[in-house]
């Protein structure tokens, strides 16, 4: 029987403590370097998902049952039957950040939100457990 759950809440302290660096960081810009004010204000629209998460609570996470895996992330959900599911492929792109695909039976690929999944290495190692091939590629162009 295999089960397993991740969630996380995106209000949390380490993304609120970040965002006020970022708003200090702007802010003193355009107070004592004279940085054009709109410059500023066009570089922190880049942090407006980021407070709308804060503002909302939003939650992500998965779920690994013997049938099926689910996925949520804010108002979006997913799900896949295990029976399609070939194997899982972990890419590790070039900022080192980790896209794990789902790969089924058809070749087709299932890409997992990364907001929703665990740090890779647990779910590597919780996919092998289930019975799950894990393809692991190092920074491709293609």
């Amino acid at each position: 029987m295999t089960s397993f759950s991740f969630t996380r809440q995106n209000r949390n302290p380490r993304v609120v403590v970040l965002l006020i660096c970022i708003y200090a960081v702007l802010i003193g810009l355009v107070l004592f370097v004279e940085a054009a004010w709109w410059l500023m204000a066009l570089l922190a629209l880049a942090t407006l998902p980021a407070v709308w998460d804060i503002v909302k609570d939003t939650s992500a996470g998965v779920e690994l049952t013997d049938e099926k895996l689910r996925w949520f992330t804010g108002q979006r959900s997913g799900e896949l039957d295990l029976s399609e599911v070939d194997r899982f492929r972990f890419d590790t792109r070039w900022d080192f950040s980790v896209r794990i695909s789902a790969v089924l039976k058809s070749d087709k690929r299932v890409r997992l939100p990364d907001e929703s999944l665990p740090p890779h290495k647990q779910l590597e190692d919780v996919l092998q457990q289930a019975g799950f091939t894990v393809e692991r590629h190092h920074f491709r162009v293609f």
